[in-house]
């Protein structure tokens, strides 16, 4: 039985601890605790299972140029003996309906189109929206209100923390997402 539920302080360590081992290297653990320490991880959800902590969400503010503010999913990890159980999937369902509880009108998403149009997300250039690492179709949106989707406005930022993706680092995830 995998519970999901909002992160609490006493979350952090075993957080930082879940995508340091997810990922090849230790940024995204560094981007989940510098969003949190700017107080901008909007929606922070974990998952419980056998008394423990198995998997993270993270959706934090991206923006557009006209100033729409959206929800940006990244990162998300679930430990490696848990996964293939519909434990990410249940995150990432959970968090977009946390999303819109929390006002947000639409969300963006860098990742595998197979794995994230089952969700409803659509890629983010058929409605004029680009990323700032050069996803190409990668890059998804979803419409979480209808007609809140702000349409041919260009680039998307994500939250200044996002810095902690070097140059090479987002050539990396790029190319893992797409793949």
């Amino acid at each position: 039985m995998v519970l999901v539920r909002t992160e609490q302080p006493g979350d952090c360590r075993a957080i930082h601890e879940i995508h340091r081992h997810s990922f090849p290297t230790n940024i995204e653990a560094q981007l989940v605790d510098a969003l949190r320490a700017a107080g901008r991880l909007s929606v922070s959800l974990i998952a419980e299972a056998d008394q423990r902590i198995v998997g993270h969400i993270a959706f934090s503010p991206v923006t557009v140029t006209a100033g729409h503010v959206g929800a940006g999913l990244a990162p998300i990890s679930v430990e490696s003996a848990y996964r293939r159980l519909g434990i990410a999937a249940e995150l990432v369902t959970t968090g977009l309906r946390a999303c819109r509880a929390a006002g947000f009108t639409w969300a963006v998403v860098l990742g595998d189109p197979r794995y994230y149009s089952r969700f409803g997300f659509l890629p983010g250039p058929d409605f004029g929206l680009t990323d700032e690492y050069g996803g190409g179709t990668a890059f998804q949106v979803l419409e979480l209100a209808p007609g809140s989707l702000p349409r041919s406005a260009g680039l998307v930022r994500y939250a200044h923390e996002f810095q902690f993706l070097t140059e090479s680092s987002k050539a990396a995830v790029t190319s893992t997402k797409k793949g």
